[in-house]
């Protein structure tokens, strides 16, 4: 058996770190492609199979419900199986499915197609930050997690990107949104063979037994902390703002007064850069002012960012999808990061369990209700409807804020020096 100090060694050397470094960064690419592929072809499928942009929507909310639904789960199957095991399955079946649903006879088999796919994809998020935490201590464990995100935001931006420009020919004729699937999926599959290359084996996760009481007794200390509430709420609501917007913008960008093609309005997610900068930006800032002030301010920018886009102007839209985009990666990053520094030791996988569970439900039912206010009465409703959402997160966050410093559902074992790692990628330690 390997000894503790001797792993602690072989982690820590240059070239088993950018080894571990390339691996998550190809396995966030690989994942988050898939994800959100549809976003931009989205006017495509409707048209084809003459579907309500509501209705469209679909084939991206039932999969990151899906997500929602099983990465507690499958975060669970991880202790017994191991944590490689599940991010390679992932992105194979994931890749799998990639290639299948393009070729779906039907809407209907299209979307039971990408609900099984979202099962498929909440390996990666709901077993990454364990791992890499397992694999490579505190010292390395912020600049990963950051490498890691990195790969979540380009992939989630690349996916988009690849799908809009091959379903609108620019790359390859005639493709149409079921080649701009494909390609997308190609994309990832490559991604996934430098995962399976480069990912170390788990050499300090210890296999355990799937035991039902330490879950329950986790989730029950995540879920009974007032305070953890306010990012939940946040979470549900922020990122249910953010996906409904990028939902209807290609629906919106195509139609009149612009009349774009389908590749230009793919080119809007190339605002996904300014995420990873804000991001980090927030981390270092909540460090020095405290997590509440940033997440009101960062809320409050993400509003603002979507009421720019009221105008009828391509550089009003352009500018404000910027805006809201930047203010949503700092506000994901600040919260994720105050439910790992707020939660008891012994539940803090649970209650980033429980937060990414929040986040994708409110990616889903967010992204489904937006695009259907869209569809029936237009982009102006849209903006007030997630505007109101957004003043929802704000109301939280500030109940959270006034509520006692430390509750009695959260250990005092929580108190003592731990290290949390934030969703910018930034390792700081809270007291």
């Amino acid at each position: 058996m390997t000894h503790l100090g001797s792993v602690d060694a072989e982690a820590s050397e240059p070239a088993s770190l950018r080894r571990i470094g390339i691996a998550v960064l190809s396995a966030g690419l690989a994942v988050f492609a898939l994800l959100y592929a549809p976003q931009p072809v989205l006017p495509q499928i409707a048209a084809e199979f003459r579907l309500d942009p509501g209705a469209a929507s679909l084939t991206v909310t039932v999969t990151t419900a899906a997500v929602a639904l099983a990465v507690v789960p499958v975060a669970t199957l991880s202790e017994a199986v191991g944590r490689r095991p599940v991010m390679l399955g992932s992105i194979v079946a994931a890749v799998v499915i990639g290639v299948l649903a393009p070729f779906a006879p039907s809407f209907g088999a299209l979307v039971a197609l990408r609900a099984v796919q979202g099962v498929a994809i909440a390996g990666l998020p709901a077993t990454a930050m364990a791992y890499l935490a397992e694999e490579i201590g505190a010292t390395s464990m912020g600049s990963l997690m950051g490498v890691y995100v990195a790969g979540t935001t380009v992939g989630g931006m690349g996916g988009r990107l690849v799908a809009g420009l091959v379903a609108d020919d620019v790359v390859l004729s005639g493709a149409g949104w079921r080649g701009g699937l494909v390609a997308v999926a190609v994309m990832s599959a490559l991604c996934g063979v430098l995962v399976a290359w480069l990912l170390p084996a788990s050499r300090r996760h210890q296999r355990q037994p799937l035991r039902v009481a330490p879950l329950v007794a986790g989730l029950r200390s995540a879920v009974t902390d007032p305070v953890l509430y306010g990012p939940y709420v946040v979470a549900v609501v922020m990122v249910g703002a953010f996906v409904a917007v990028y939902n209807a913008i290609g629906f919106r960008l195509v139609a009149e007064p612009f009349e774009v093609s389908p590749a230009v309005a793919a080119l809007v997610f190339l605002a996904y850069a300014v995420g990873g900068v804000c991001s980090a930006a927030a981390g270092r800032i909540a460090d020095r002012v405290g997590r509440p002030v940033v997440l009101l301010s960062a809320l409050v920018m993400t509003a603002v960012g979507i009421v720019m886009t009221l105008p009828d102007d391509l550089g009003w839209v352009l500018a404000g999808l910027a805006v809201l985009t930047g203010a949503f990666f700092a506000a994901h990053a600040v919260a994720s990061g105050w439910v790992g520094a707020r939660a008891n030791a012994g539940a803090r996988g649970q209650a980033s369990s429980v937060y990414l569970f929040s986040y994708y439900l409110g990616s889903s039912v967010g992204g489904w209700l937006g695009s259907t206010v869209y569809g029936v009465w237009g982009w102006s409703a849209l903006v007030a409807t997630t505007c109101c959402w957004l003043a929802t997160a704000v109301v939280a966050v500030l109940v959270a804020s006034w509520l006692p410093s430390r509750s009695p559902a959260v250990n005092r074992e929580s108190s003592r020096e731990v290290c949390d790692v934030d969703s910018c990628g930034q390792a700081r330690t809270s007291r």
